[in-house]
C-alpha cells in the first residue's frame, strides 16, 4: 500500500511537472517570440527550490514548491517600474494580437502535447478487446435494436471501432445528445448487418456511474476467463477493502468461483453487502471482506466493487484488436483523437454546468494520482494516453472564460477589441473576485469528490 502511495505521488509529480511546464513554455516561447522581456519561468508556486539564471535578460528559471502550477512574469509597467529604454519590450505595450497570441499559446501548447502523445501511442500501438457482442439482455434497448450475442461491432455513424474503447467512446459522445445511433455489425454468421441503437432513454446518471453499455442492456464477448483481478478503480470498494491487482478470486462466501463471468455474477445481487472473499497472492491464501456499492441500472439495483479483469496475455487472436499506424497516418489520427476528447470534455462540462451530469465526475488532484500511478504500472502507452488527457482537460478548462484563466484573458482582448479600448481596471478586479470564487468552489467540489472516493 504504502509502495502505491508513493508511486501515484512520484508519477503525479512527473505528470503535473511535464503538463505546467509545456503550458508555462507556450507562454514563455511566443512572449520572447514577439518581443517581450521574460523575468521568470517557474514550474510550481511557493518557495524556490532551484534558481537558475541565464540568457541576456538574466531570465529566472526556477522549480518552486508547490507542483500544482505555474507562472511566466513577464516586463509589465501595471506591476512595476519599468526603465524607458525597455518600455518597447513591456507586455502591456504590445499590440492586442501579440498579447492575444501569447496567452493563447499556453492552452495550444497543450493540445500540441497531447497530439504528440497520442501520436507516439498510434505509433506504439493500442491494444483492446475486439468489439463482439456477448450478452443482450432482453427487452433492452440493444436487444430492441436488433443486437445479438455474436455480433462483431464495425463502426458507429460510419466511424470505424476496432476496440471496445472506440465504442464506448462513440456511444457516449451520441448518448450526451440521447441521439440514436447507426452500427454496422457482422453477425455470428459474417453476414454484415445494420443495428440502430436508440439512445433517448440513456439518462445523465447511467453516464455519471460510468455504466454505458449496462444501461443498453449489452456486455462485451469475453471467454472463460480466470478470475484474476486486473485494473482498479481508484477509491473503488475493491480497493478500499485491500485487494490487490494480481489477486486471485478463489472463493465468496465459502462458494468456489471458477471464472470472471461467476465473479462478476455473485457480486451483481449482493450490493451493499459484506462478502468473504478468499483470494490468492503471491502463492498465500488471505481473506478479505469486501461490500460492493450499490448501482442504480434499468435492470435493478446491482452490485459494483471497482475492478476489472486481468486479461490473460494469451487472449486469442479472434478477440485482440491492435490499432497501429505509419507514421503519417498517426499524425492525422492523433489530431482528429484530440479534437475529438476536447470537444467531448468541452461538452461534459456543459452537461454538468446545466445539471445534466453531476459534478460528481471532477476530480481533483488525489484521483490524479491515483490514475497517473496506476496508468505508468500499466505501461508507457497507458502513461502516454493519460498525459494526453489530462493535457486536454487543462488546455480546455484554461480556455473557458473565467477571470484568473487564460480564457478570462482573452475574453477581455476580445471585448477590447471590439470596444477599441482596454477593459477598466475596475471591471478586471471585479472579474478576479468571480473567478476567484468559481475556481474556488470548482476545487472544493473536486477535493470532495476524491475524499468522496477514497473513504467512501
Amino acid at each position: 500500500m504504502i509502495s502505491t502511495i508513493l508511486s501515484s505521488i512520484f508519477f503525479f509529480i512527473i505528470a503535473i511537472g511535464v503538463l505546467v511546464t509545456v503550458h508555462e513554455f507556450g507562454h514563455f516561447w511566443v512572449a520572447r517570440k514577439l518581443g517581450v522581456k521574460v523575468l521568470r519561468f517557474s514550474v510550481g508556486f511557493g518557495k524556490p527550490l532551484w534558481i537558475w539564471r541565464c540568457g541576456p535578460d538574466n531570465t529566472e528559471y526556477v522549480i518552486a514548491a508547490v507542483p500544482l502550477g505555474g507562472y511566466v512574469k513577464m516586463l509589465d509597467e501595471r506591476e512595476a517600474p519599468v526603465d524607458p529604454h525597455e518600455a518597447h519590450r513591456a507586455f502591456n505595450r504590445k499590440p492586442l494580437a501579440s498579447r492575444f497570441a501569447i496567452v493563447f499559446a499556453g492552452p495550444l501548447f497543450n493540445f500540441l502535447l497531447a497530439i504528440i502523445a497520442y501520436w507516439a501511442v498510434f505509433i506504439i500501438g493500442v491494444s483492446g478487446l475486439k468489439p463482439i457482442v456477448g450478452e443482450v439482455a432482453p427487452n433492452s434497448i440493444a436487444q430492441r435494436g436488433g443486437f445479438q450475442q455474436g455480433d462483431v461491432i464495425l463502426s458507429l455513424n460510419g466511424k470505424p471501432t476496432p476496440t471496445w474503447e472506440t465504442v464506448i467512446f462513440s456511444m457516449l459522445d451520441k448518448a450526451l445528445d440521447q441521439q440514436a445511433v447507426t452500427v454496422q455489425v457482422q453477425d455470428a454468421s459474417r453476414h454484415p448487418m445494420t443495428r440502430t441503437l436508440g439512445l433517448s432513454a440513456v439518462t445523465g446518471s447511467d453516464l455519471d456511474q460510468g455504466n454505458l453499455l449496462d444501461s443498453l442492456g449489452m456486455r462485451p464477448y469475453r471467454p472463460a476467463i480466470p478470475p484474476i483481478i486486473g485494473q482498479l478503480e481508484a477509491g473503488g470498494a475493491a480497493e478500499r477493502a485491500g485487494i490487490e491487482a494480481g489477486d486471485k478470486i478463489i472463493a465468496a462466501d465459502g462458494q468456489a468461483i471458477s471464472d470472471w463471468e461467476a465473479w462478476v455474477e455473485y457480486v451483481r445481487p449482493r450490493a451493499g453487502r459484506v462478502i468473504r472473499v478468499e483470494v490468492e497472492r503471491q502463492g498465500a491464501r488471505r481473506t478479505i471482506e469486501l461490500q460492493p456499492v450499490a448501482v442504480a441500472t434499468k435492470e435493478g439495483t446491482i452490485g459494483r466493487i471497482g475492478a476489472g479483469v486481468k486479461i490473460p496475455g494469451e487472449l486469442p487472436e479472434e478477440l485482440r484488436a491492435v490499432m497501429r499506424y505509419s507514421p503519417g497516418e498517426a499524425v492525422v489520427q492523433a489530431v482528429i483523437k484530440t479534437w475529438d476528447m476536447s470537444a467531448l470534455t468541452l461538452r461534459m462540462l456543459f452537461k454538468m454546468v446545466t445539471g445534466v451530469l453531476s459534478v460528481d465526475n471532477l476530480s481533483g488532484p488525489i484521483s490524479i494520482a491515483q490514475y497517473a500511478g496506476y496508468s505508468a504500472s500499466v505501461g508507457v502507452v497507458s502513461f502516454l494516453g493519460f498525459l494526453a488527457i489530462v493535457s486536454i482537460s487543462l488546455g480546455v478548462l484554461n480556455l473557458l472564460p473565467v477571470p484568473l484563466l487564460d480564457g478570462g484573458h482573452l475574453m477581455y482582448y476580445l471585448i477590447e477589441w471590439v470596444k477599441g479600448s482596454p477593459v477598466s481596471d475596475d471591471a478586471q478586479m471585479f472579474g478576479q473576485r468571480v473567478g476567484i470564487a468559481l475556481l474556488g468552489t470548482l476545487m472544493i467540489f473536486a477535493f470532495y469528490n476524491d475524499l468522496a472516493r477514497l473513504f467512501g
